[in-house]
């Protein structure tokens, strides 16, 4: 079963559940600020998808500013960020969509083409 991680009211959110409805996906919602991933399932995110763990990170959210995470994020031990990550769902960049074995984060319909159609 694919997981759709996602805040309701995020604009990129929206657009990613469109796709897949429209496209006949069906997935289990899960609202990241109520249901954070852990630590470990970021961990896990992280290394299937083959991204830097910076990416991860919602760099144009509120909480990312206020915490000065650009200027602090290079200098910061992996393990760290993930405490980091998995301590508010608000820090995560999203949707995160995954089906246990690949991940995409965020939306670009071509990525989601690829993956989940």
């Amino acid at each position: 079963m694919i997981q759709f991680i996602h805040y309701p009211k995020c604009t990129t959110c929206k657009k990613a559940q469109k796709w897949l409805n429209d496209n006949g996906v069906s997935y289990e919602e899960v609202h990241i600020v109520e249901q954070a991933p852990t630590k470990e399932q970021l961990k896990q995110y992280w290394q299937e998808s083959g991204l830097p763990l910076k990416k991860f990170f919602n760099t144009s959210g509120m909480k990312y500013r206020e915490l000065g995470l650009k200027d602090k994020l290079a200098e910061m031990p992996e393990d760290e960020q993930l405490t980091l990550l998995a301590s508010d769902g608000m820090l995560i960049k999203r949707p995160i969509v995954t089906d246990g074995k690949k991940v995409t984060l965020g939306f670009k319909e071509t990525e989601f083409e690829q993956a989940w159609k």
